[in-house]
């Protein structure tokens, strides 16, 4: 201790040049032993890792789009008037022609009501007119055809023009039979749609019921028509369908029949299942991008599914179970070529490696790595030495360090 307490008294008994350039260069000393130790190890690449590991890979192609129908069919009615009576109410089981509301009509209600009826019966004599024409010229065909019954061979031409007109006639009735059947169709329809009776159209589950009793219902031709005549809404039992387009790239790797996975965005917490039923491969090109739409069915029918609900589809390619797997992060390619980047003692290498099916998040390793080693999924901090200036201590100023500028 006395000769440290020396040593001090004897610096400072120095003149102050020698002092300050003694502490000058003791400070360059413990610089370059930093530079050269710790700052040569912060400026080492950290990397991230992960091991090569045996599991599942599924390989899947993403698409997005909206759920086509859930099997609503809406109910309308022309009927204008006043809404007497409702009869069912939502969630409520309904089978075809059931009476599920009745109307008080108006005078127009009336008016159109009766115009309906009128064609209605129009229509209905027009098919008996029809199915009358189309027995005669039937009993007249047949008759022209036995005539001539065998002369086949030895028909003569006045023979072979009457049979000739009578076949025309016969098939001619015949399809004015059938246009008098589709025009009562039609004509049965619009009158259904003017009654002061609503029914149901097929067997389901009603919702989204707009009816009130009391309520005025405008007529469809009105701009203050009630929810445009719609007055219910009946859910059948067949499955959802979902529309999604698929890029040129992904179209030709989808199938009919390929198990599908859908998230809804509304019901984010759920993940349904399916198949494809439908894929159209002629497409359509809107601003230079061309999407081909394929149609999913999905498996559950739920009640939470509505129409035009935003879906993304994952179309499941192929799936193989106890194969190597590495983080697709790892794994690049170059000219074709697919190369690891793997940490050996240390150190960053690279290793050609045999690829096999693909997902979102892995690739499968057929060969070139083993289970267990680890692999280089990213960097976290590259070398910083070359990107970094230092400024000596005897530039300039009394600092005894130096960082970037």
């Amino acid at each position: 201790m006395p000769q440290i307490k020396r040593v001090f008294e004897g610096f400072f008994k120095k003149s102050l040049l020698f002092r300050i350039t003694t502490l000058l260069l003791a400070a360059g000393m413990v610089w370059l032993v930093y530079t050269n130790t710790i700052g040569k190890k912060s400026s080492m690449p950290q990397f991230q890792t992960a091991k090569v590991e045996k599991g599942t890979i599924v390989s899947t192609v993403s698409a997005s789009g909206q759920v086509l129908t859930t099997n609503i069919l809406s109910i309308t009615t022309e009927a204008s008037g006043v809404v007497k009576k409702v009869y069912v109410k939502d969630a409520d089981r309904v089978f075809a022609g059931q009476k599920l509301a009745e109307v008080t009509l108006d005078t127009a209600g009336l008016e159109k009501n009766a115009q309906a009826f009128a064609s209605l019966v129009s229509a209905q004599n027009g098919v008996n007119s029809a199915r009358n024409s189309y027995r005669s010229a039937v009993a007249t065909a047949e008759k022209v055809l036995d005539e001539v019954k065998g002369h086949d061979k030895d028909e003569t031409f006045t023979q072979k023009e009457s049979r000739t007109k009578a076949e025309v006639a016969r098939d001619n009735a015949y399809d004015g039979m059938k246009s008098a059947e589709a025009n009562l169709a039609a004509a049965s329809l619009s009158y259904r749609s003017t009654t002061p009776i609503i029914t149901a159209p097929f067997s389901g589950v009603i919702g989204s019921i707009n009816l009130v009793e009391g309520m005025v219902l405008e007529s469809a031709a009105s701009t203050t028509s009630i929810n445009s005549q719609r007055v219910a809404v009946i859910k059948g039992d067949s499955l959802p369908v979902i529309s999604v387009g698929l890029s040129e790239v992904d179209v030709p790797k989808v199938k009919v029949g390929q198990k599908v996975t859908v998230t809804l965005d509304s019901l984010a917490d759920k993940t349904f299942t399916g198949v494809v039923a439908t894929v159209d491969r002629v497409g359509a090109t809107i601003s230079n991008v061309t999407s081909y739409t394929a149609k999913i069915k999905l498996d559950p029918a739920s009640g939470e599914i509505l129409p035009n609900m935003a879906a993304t589809a994952n179309v499941i390619l192929d799936t193989k179970t106890e194969v190597l797997i590495a983080p697709a992060s790892a794994i690049s390619t170059r000219d074709g070529i697919s190369i690891a980047r793997v940490l050996k003692n240390g150190k960053e290498e690279e290793i050609q490696v045999e690829a096999g099916l693909v997902s979102d998040t892995g690739v499968e390793i057929i060969s070139g790595l083993a289970e267990g080693e680890t692999v280089i999924t990213g960097t976290i901090s590259a070398a910083r030495s070359s990107g970094t200036q230092t400024r000596s201590i005897f530039s300039g100023g009394f600092g005894i360090g130096g960082g970037s500028r």
